[in-house]
């Protein structure tokens, strides 16, 4: 267990409480794959080769290659990954914790996202009919008609949908069951509550981390390092995150926040390209937070 989440593990139900600074949220976004089984080209193709079984499947691209779904498709990556970084893991289902002080920013950001969604989902079906004939001419003698489907079953295919939720009390059992077996429930709940806090908080370390990994990795050397401006502003933004997601005001995670803010302070990512010697303390400093906290 990470020593800085240790405080967490507590007997019974006695567990911080974080439903009035944490909710949870879950994005949903389903896609159209645009492939499909063609079971009579993999039987010619077994015949082809001779094989004395199925060896394999062909699937055909019906229209994946066509730029705007390949569009969505990448867009969607980028709206999921904008949902993990600002969130932290909650449980298997798919829920992940955000904080109330996330909560605008992301409401916002994934509110706009979501119309952006659907506006490309738009402008790929008013060009569908298009495609389809594009396709009938790449795919030759594999292209069916049948594969495609109408313009109304195409849409319900994409979704793009977020759903809040509040996070549960650990005492809040409201079940007719005796007290002895509310009691088993709540330490039940209890136990995977403190549990599902200790790896959302882990993730915040883990990735503050490897932020600062990278930073002391890209900072070795004496000549000018070659590195993106995004070497010195993901370090700033988990700083930000460092106290976006300390729901139960952890004094560690303070700690961290301040002491890393501090290392930054006038750090820029030119000034560390031409100053050796700036670029040699940043990273003496960056090594000193990395032996101190138990990442």
């Amino acid at each position: 267990m990470n020593q800085n989440v240790a405080n967490f593990t507590a007997p019974a139900v006695s567990v911080p409480t974080i439903s009035s600074s944490a909710m949870l949220v879950e994005l949903n976004i389903s896609l159209w794959t645009g492939r499909k089984f063609d079971k009579v080209v993999s039987q010619e193709i077994d015949t082809a080769k001779h094989t004395t079984t199925r060896a394999g499947n062909y699937h055909k691209n019906l229209i994946a290659d066509e730029p705007i779904f390949q569009a969505i498709g990448k867009f969607a990556g980028n709206s999921r990954s904008f949902h993990y970084h600002a969130t932290m893991p909650w449980s298997d289902s798919g829920m992940r914790l955000l904080t109330t002080k996330m909560y605008f920013d992301y409401h916002k950001a994934i509110s706009q996202m979501e119309m952006d969604f659907d506006q490309l989902v738009t402008v790929a079906l008013n060009d569908y009919p298009n495609m389809i004939l594009r396709a009938q001419h790449k795919l030759g003698t594999m292209f069916n008609v049948h594969d495609y489907p109408d313009v109304d079953d195409l849409r319900n295919k994409y979704r793009f949908s977020v759903k809040f939720s509040p996070v549960p009390d650990v005492g809040d059992w409201r079940v007719d069951i005796g007290n002895d077996a509310q009691q088993v429930l709540m330490e039940s709940y209890a136990s995977a509550y403190t549990a599902n806090l200790e790896l959302a908080y882990q993730d915040v370390w883990t990735r503050t981390h490897e932020a600062l990994t990278n930073m002391s990795s890209k900072l070795s050397g004496n000549s000018k390092q070659i590195f993106r401006d995004s070497l010195v502003s993901n370090v700033k933004d988990m700083v930000d995150l460092l106290d976006k997601f300390n729901v139960t005001d952890d004094p560690k995670m303070k700690q961290a926040k301040a002491k890393i803010e501090s290392a930054l302070v006038g750090i820029t990512p030119d000034a560390l390209r031409e100053d050796d010697d700036l670029r040699l303390d940043t990273k003496n400093k960056v090594d000193d937070l990395l032996k101190e906290f138990s990442w």
